[in-house]
């Protein structure tokens, strides 16, 4: 418990949260630091990784190892930061709270236990800063939330010489085919919305086992099923439902012989760009700039996917990528720069330290 152990040596209140085992994900850790002072500040991360396997090792001014860049230097920004100010006293009747989530990758559900504790730090917060890997002079006001998707279709099945009459119909795949393209044709042009069909198995039979799909079939048989997976990535939940309602309506203008249907299930919403987080994007942009570090922009939303802080946007304001910078997240080669680590702690550290006062 590396992290639990230098939290308490900054004064803070660490603590490990179990989640249960049925869950088959990881803990928290959350610190807390009770004050009066300024503004209540939550500051979050991770310590999951997506894939496992490389070890840590030093190239120069690069660090490589599976999670350096997504998000290990972040959580060194972060703790670091912190150390800083509280060598310094600055954090004396400030109000901190660190909360780094053990599942973030991929999260545990159901989500009002594997997000119910984030949550709950986050409506006795003023505002939230995250730590997720960033970038020379940019920050991140707003992050697309996603959702999957799946569809399935049923049609008529028999010998191939009868498709398209009335008695047969179209098949399964012509039905599948038909709407994944006007899904392409109706919504690809929309800023900020993307849809995925990633997964499509269709035939006389379809077997599913957890994530697989595996379809049986032969060329003279009309198929009956196909099934179609995928995912919806949106700026705000009034764009993912516009969307939805979009592809229900496409899904129910159905071919001859054939019928189909499309659900959907939620897994982060989104972290849409509100005035209090181009506020915090102010008051960052300040600090580096009276660093020296140059002018902040705010990072195009297209160019992030979810993240955790998103379960929380809709409670208080917030940036994130304030971590330091790297490459080749969640692939192999992962990397981050060793060099960029003083210049993010610095700008951590002041901003903490003025929203505190």
């Amino acid at each position: 418990m590396i992290f639990k152990n230098e939290f308490e040596s900054l004064g803070f209140t660490a603590k490990w949260i179990e989640m249960p085992a049925e869950m088959k994900r990881a803990g928290h850790l959350t610190a807390v630091r009770a004050g009066t002072k300024g503004k209540r500040v939550l500051l979050i991360g991770h310590i999951d990784t997506v894939l496992k396997g490389e070890k840590f090792r030093r190239d120069g001014k690069k660090a490589y190892g599976t999670g350096s860049a997504d998000m290990k230097t972040g959580n060194v920004v972060l703790y670091y930061a912190l150390k800083a100010l509280h060598e310094i006293g600055a954090l004396k009747d400030a109000s901190v709270i660190v909360h780094l989530t053990g599942d973030e990758e991929d999260s545990g559900t159901p989500l009002e236990i594997s997000r119910g504790d984030l949550i709950a730090t986050a409506k006795r917060s003023d505002l939230v800063l995250s730590f997720e890997n960033g970038g020379s002079n940019i920050a991140t006001v707003a992050r697309r939330g996603y959702s999957d998707w799946q569809i399935e279709v049923t049609a008529k099945t028999g010998h191939s010489s009868g498709i398209f009459k009335e008695s047969m119909g179209s098949g399964a795949i012509f039905e599948a085919a038909r709407i994944v393209n006007q899904f392409y044709e109706t919504l690809r042009s929309e800023k900020y919305l993307t849809f995925n069909p990633a997964i499509i198995a269709g035939g006389t039979e379809i077997e599913t086992k957890d994530a697989a799909l595996t379809a049986t079939g032969k060329g003279n048989v009309v198929p009956a099923k196909v099934i179609v997976r995928g995912d919806l990535r949106f700026i705000s939940e009034e764009q993912k439902e516009s969307a939805r309602t979009k592809m229900k309506e496409i899904v129910a203008r159905s071919l001859p012989g054939t019928s189909a249907k499309i659900t959907f299930r939620d897994e982060m919403p989104a972290m849409t760009p509100t005035t209090g987080n181009y506020a915090l994007l102010k008051q960052l942009d300040a600090v580096s700039q009276d660093l020296g570090f140059g002018k902040i922009e705010p990072l195009d939303p297209g160019e992030r996917g979810a993240g955790d802080i998103s379960f929380i946007a809709n409670l208080l304001p917030g940036l994130d990528g304030l971590g330091a910078t790297g490459g080749n997240a969640h692939a192999p080669g992962e990397y981050a720069d060793l060099d960029t680590l003083p210049r993010q702690i610095k700008r951590a550290a002041l901003l903490i330290y003025r929203l505190t006062r």
